[in-house]
Formats: structure tokens, sequence, C-alpha cells
């Protein structure tokens, strides 16, 4: 509880940051908020910042099958009494009814078959989750009418791998190269069919690169906890392509930030837009950046490319989301590196207990 603590007070300190409109914070009090995928590392951020804005009269339901790591249990969620958790699969009838009983008035649909070598391993439980449980939950909610319907797209998926940089949102690819990627853009359409076929509010927020607490290692995970797991180990990082390669590694609280406001201004109703940092950084100065922080010795391991990971760089344009929602990152790469090292070393016995490699572990880049 003690780790849990200064994470929510982590949270509290950044929306305390955020100074956000008097207006934004009363349209949230009272209300029960669902969200999906809510003990996943965005999610369970999210939760801790929504439990603030609902107040003791609102409700913030996570539904979650904690099909991501190896103990079933929800750690990861804080233990708030306005939080209520469900575990349960977004293809289920059963759960879907259950939670839709709680007079829901904003979806956060984060929940997702994580992320681009699962997909390739497991196509078609990646089709069952991530666009057949999607079509439920849309459903759920026309028939509930929620005022919000938020999904979380992803950047690095929708773009493919051949945009003009910085990834602007008027452009699309259809060189999706893993089924995740397809189910991602899939998602985006079925919500935009939502919204103007039956006025469902909707929102498709595009991702990038998320990194920061409340992720742990593992052999579907990203790249920046797999990493910091091995090097504070004292063991070689791989490296899958040059290391001149760039993402767009976003923190995860300014995502939370993004999907906060989401749910709140007007105009972000039927529009897709980015939330990243807006800022590149390579994969070799990223892996540097870690092995100094671990006083990790070992040399880098080159390893083949994976097939799907053909994305020389990524960087998005996040003017869009400025510009509708007033989306400000407001975290630098260096500092959330910093805070996402001190929430490892907290967590480490938990860490060590929830990391799952198995053999043929490709962690994903994006």
């Amino acid at each position: 509880m003690k780790n849990m603590q200064k994470r929510i007070e982590s949270v509290e300190k950044y929306l305390n940051r955020l100074e956000l409109d008097s207006e934004l914070k009363r349209h949230y009090i009272g209300k029960s908020i669902l969200v999906t995928g809510g003990a996943g590392a965005i999610g369970s951020n999210l939760i801790i910042a929504l439990s603030t804005l609902v107040g003791p009269t609102g409700k913030v339901i996570v539904l979650d099958n904690l099909s991501s790591i190896k103990e079933k249990n929800p750690w990861n969620v804080a233990p708030l009494p306005n939080i209520m958790f469900v575990k349960g699969d977004v293809r289920s009838d059963i759960y879907l009814k259950r939670v839709f009983k709680e007079n829901i008035s904003i979806v956060y649909h984060l929940a997702a078959f994580f992320a681009n070598q699962n997909s390739v391993d497991y196509p078609e439980i990646s089709a069952e989750v991530d666009v057949i449980g999607q079509i439920k939950l849309l459903e759920y909610s026309r028939l509930a009418k929620v005022e919000r319907f938020i999904y979380a797209s992803s950047g690095c998926a929708i773009y493919g791998s051949y945009g003009k940089m910085p990834l602007k949102e008027d452009f699309i690819s259809m060189h999706l190269t893993t089924p995740y990627q397809i189910n991602k853009m899939t998602g985006e359409m079925y919500n935009n069919f939502y919204f103007h076929n039956y006025e469902l509010q909707i929102v498709n927020c595009r991702f990038f690169n998320s990194y920061g607490p409340g992720e742990v290692p593992g052999q579907y995970r990203n790249v920046i906890p797999n990493f910091l797991y091995w090097a504070l180990q004292g063991k070689s990082l791989p490296l899958t392509g040059t290391g001149e390669e760039t993402r767009d590694f976003t923190y995860v609280l300014d995502l939370v930030q993004g999907l906060v406001k989401s749910g709140y201004y007007k105009e972000a109703i039927g529009e897709n837009f980015n939330l990243a940092s807006g800022k590149e950084v390579s994969i070799k100065s990223m892996i540097n950046m870690v092995n100094e922080a671990a006083g990790n010795k070992a040399q880098i391991l080159l390893k083949p490319r994976r097939k799907w990971d053909t994305k020389p760089r990524l960087l998005a344009s996040i003017e869009k989301a400025n510009r509708l929602i007033h989306y400000e990152p407001l975290v630098n790469f260096e500092e959330g590196f910093r805070e996402t090292l001190v929430w490892f070393k907290d967590n480490w016995e938990i860490i060590e207990k929830l990391a799952d490699f198995t053999p043929g572990m490709s962690s994903a880049v994006g």
C-alpha cells in the first residue's frame, strides 16, 4: 500500500500541475465512468485521476481480465473507495451487462490484446478481443446512451511505416504490418460508423510509445520496462536495428491528461488526434540512458530485425490535440524516465515476481 500511495500522490501532483479548468472539474463530479483495461499501465494511472475528479459521489468501474500478468490479482488497481474492480472480458455479455448496470456516463476503452508481436503470434485471439470485443462495447454504449466513448487507438499502428514526419492526422496508411495495427485501424473505423450512424459521441486518441510507472516487463510488453528490467540485472540489452531509429516516447501521465480532456471538450467529439510528446528520442540514446541509470556495463546484443518492425522514425504532430483539447505534455523524457526508474526500484519485488518472459521473447518497440 505504501508504494501505491506514492503513485496516487504522484498522479494528484500531476493534476495540480495541469491547473484544470473549473468547468472541466465540475463536468466529472458524480459521474460513473467505465475504464476497460483499467488494470494496465495507462489505465491504472487514469483511474486514479478519474477517482479524484468524480469525487466521493462518483464511481470509476474497472473491467479487466488481467490477461497481461501471470498473477491474477488486481495489484495495479488503486484501492480507493470510489473505484470498483470487475474481473471480466470485453467479449463477454455477462460482464458487459454487469458493468453497464452502473449507469455509465463515459467509457474509456483501453482494453486490447497488446501488442504487435503478441498479435503476430495469436492473430485470431487478437481479432476477437480488439474487434469483436470493441463492437460489443460500442453496442452496449449505444444502448446505454453514454455521453462519450473514448478509444485508445495507436499512432504507431495507424500511420504504418512510411508517413511524413511529424505524423499528422490527415494521413493514414494501408501498409500495416501486424494484426494489432490492422485491429487499431478497424477500431477507429467502427467508432466512426457508430458516430455517423447512431450519433454515439466517440473520440479516437492515437497514443505513441507509452512508458511510465505501472507497467511490468514481459514478452509482449513495451521496450522501456523490459530494458530497465534486464539492465538492473546486468544483462545485455538487445538491439534489433541500427540504434538510429527514433520513437516518440510519451509519459503515461501526459496520456492521462489527453484522455481526461477528451472526456470534456466538445471539440473532441467525432475526431481523431495524436497524444504524444512531440519529440524524437533515438533507440541508441534510450539504451544509453537505461544502462547508465542502472550502472549496467554489459555490451549491447545485436539481433535480427523483426519483419514487422519497419519504422525508421516516429514523431507525432500534437498541434491538433492542442487546438481541440488544449493538450500540452508536461513531462520530458528525462524527467519521465527518472520517475519510471524510481517506481521500478520501489516495486522491484513485485516486478521480479510478475515479469513474464518465455523462450523467443521479442520486446515491442512499436
